[in-house]
């Protein structure tokens, strides 16, 4: 473990300053517009163009790696985000805002790329996992300090935003004085939308659900906390609070989840999280210490979301497909971080603060109404489900070259750039209810179909047959 992370230092470190940066600057923008009595729908609004330019940055910033190569694509980019970060203390006006966020989303999503690509094409197949997990440690890393570091900055001014240059300048370093090779340039999987919207329905609802509420987190939570009364200091421990709990709370909710149903355990912490947002609802004022606990509680079952949705749709895909399956994860994770800031920012500024709880449990109540045991049968079970669960950061601060090293993923065998038959698509639609249709996807015309549940699976057999009951989306 030691010869590997010293292999990628200069990769890890590199990431480390990246999301120190994002970090910091989410929740400083956040603050600082409270502070100057802005409404909420600006900070929402911030927040999702931003993750806008991380969803379309993937195929754009592919475009900017084939032309001019990996370390000349990550030092523009580098410099990009520095100079719109900058930018923000010269420039006061909020539509501009929007459009340099727009397009340090994009140069963020291709740093990203770089590293991650050169991570995949450097490690060997044993290797995957760990490389995979140290990765996803320092990405958890760099966004906890990033939360902290506010409490270096009493006074909201423009020194937070100078730190936060500096990280992405210093970012640079590492990876220009690293010694790796260029790796090979890697295409980006094809968007199969409607074969695996009739595939894994289920799966994609779950992932746009903790999109939305993680996008919120990011950009409203911070607002939550301001209109408190909670200082800097502490809405920095308040959001770093929860962001830690939930990564900490993975390895034994993935222990727990490779032994029981997924889609049942799926709907338990839907359910827990709605209830447990409940008393933030404006009933009461909070003292400090009992807001951090409750930032705990909801950091280990929002952030563990994802990768149990992930997990999910693994179960019920053919090994063959899980690259082009990742790339539909993401950008639907990241359609859902979108919507999410806007539509809270909204009923914010609308209502109440204390209205951005209310959100949280209404789209807690949403997975706890579609995602049912009863809804699924079994049909795409794959053949190696369930698949291990593998513990995920928040993948908003990341691209989907990285599910390529997921250790469920065998890139050597992998066939999602090859075209979907439409027979494929077909048979998915002739096993589906007439009357159920996609909820996420509108383009995509094939209606919602089954997806399994790797819940509950004991592989023994009783008479001829598997006596654990595979319960199928429809």
């Amino acid at each position: 473990m030691v010869q590997t992370i010293g292999a990628f230092f200069s990769l890890y470190l590199a990431t480390i300053l990246l999301l120190l940066g994002s970090g910091l600057f989410n929740t400083y923008l956040g603050l600082r517009l409270t502070s100057l009595s802005v409404s909420e729908l600006w900070v929402g609004g911030l927040i999702a163009i931003y993750y806008l330019g991380l969803v379309f940055g993937a195929r754009i910033g592919h475009k900017i790696i084939i032309q001019v190569g990996h370390i000349r694509a990550y030092a523009a980019t580098a410099a990009i985000v520095t100079v719109t970060i900058l930018a923000l203390a010269l420039i006061d006006n909020l539509w501009v805002w929007l459009g340099l966020r727009f397009v340090a989303g994009i140069a963020m999503v291709t740093q990203f790329m770089v590293l991650e690509s050169w991570l995949n094409e450097q490690t060997e197949n044993h290797q995957r996992g760990r490389v995979f997990a140290f990765y996803m440690v320092c990405s958890s890393l760099g966004t906890v300090l990033g939360q902290l570091s506010l409490t270096l900055f009493p006074t909201l001014n423009y020194q937070p935003l100078i730190f936060v240059a500096m990280c992405s300048a210093m970012c640079l370093v590492p990876v220009a004085l690293t010694r790796r090779l260029h790796p090979a340039l890697q295409l980006p999987a094809p968007l199969h939308i409607k074969y695996f919207v009739s595939r894994v329905p289920m799966s994609l609802t779950v992932l746009f659900v903790a999109g939305t509420i993680t996008g919120a987190f990011y950009g409203l939570a911070p607002v939550y906390a301001a209109k408190q009364g909670l200082t800097s200091s502490q809405i920095a421990v308040f959001l770093a609070a929860s962001v830690a709990s939930g990564v900490v709370a993975q390895w034994p909710l993935g222990w727990l989840a490779d032994r029981i149903s997924r889609v049942g355990m799926i709907r338990v912490n839907a359910l827990v999280l709605a209830v447990l947002a409940i008393p933030l609802w404006g009933w009461w004022t909070l003292p400090y210490w009992l807001l951090v606990v409750f930032s705990c509680f909801f950091g280990a079952l929002q952030f563990t979301l994802y990768p149990l949705g992930a997990a999910f749709a693994n179960d019920n895909v053919d090994p063959d497909r899980r690259v082009g399956l990742s790339a539909i994860l993401y950008m639907v994770y990241g359609i859902g971080a979108c919507i999410g800031p806007l539509v809270a920012g909204v009923l914010m500024r609308e209502l109440d603060s204390s209205v951005y709880f209310v959100f949280v449990s209404a789209c807690a109540v949403v997975l706890v109404a579609l995602v049912r045991p009863q809804r699924v049968t079994g049909e795409n079970l794959s053949d190696d489900a369930p698949t291990n669960f593998v513990p995920m950061s928040d993948t908003l601060h990341s691209s989907e070259v990285v599910a390529t090293l997921d250790p469920r993923v065998d890139v050597e065998t992998d066939i999602s750039f090859v075209p979907v038959e439409p027979e494929e698509v077909k048979q998915q639609a002739d096993n589906t209810d007439p009357h159920e249709v996609a909820t996420l996807v509108p383009s995509a015309d094939s209606a919602v179909t089954g997806q399994s549940s790797a819940g509950n699976q004991d592989h023994d057999r009783a008479d001829g047959q598997d006596d654990t009951q595979h319960i199928d989306q429809r």
